[in-house]
């Protein structure tokens, strides 16, 4: 069974920096394209970024590009979103998701298993 558990989130200043991590087990890490999502209350669910299975490309929303980083460790079963400049419209929940196929549309629906979700707050 995929279990994802994401932490790092927090409250910080604008122009600040948080690294947000997801921490996965229950299949093969290494064989799954990840991604992150966030979520603010009365808005519609974003693909913020997505990583394939060897890290080789990445994705990124065009609110986030320039400011996010998204990165993955296989050994530890890890992955990371640095988040650098942020802004108050940033605030949300941030998610991580695994997709056993192509994930780097950042579409909802190719992903086959989602975390709880860690509040970030920019004020």
């Amino acid at each position: 069974q995929v279990q994802l558990v994401e932490s790092g989130g927090g409250l910080v200043q604008p122009g600040g920096s948080l690294r947000l991590s997801c921490a996965a087990s229950g299949y093969t890490f290494g064989t799954y394209c990840m991604g992150w999502f966030r979520q603010a209350p009365g808005k519609e669910r974003e693909g913020v970024a997505a990583i394939i299975d060897n890290g080789g490309k990445s994705t990124y929303a065009d609110s986030v590009k320039g400011r996010f980083t998204i990165s993955r460790d296989d050994i530890n079963h890890k992955m990371y979103l640095q988040m650098d400049s942020l802004k108050p419209e940033d605030t949300a929940k941030y998610y991580c998701a695994a997709a056993h196929g192509n994930c780097l549309s950042r579409v909802g629906r190719v992903f086959d298993a989602w975390g709880q979700g860690t509040q970030v707050t920019v004020s």
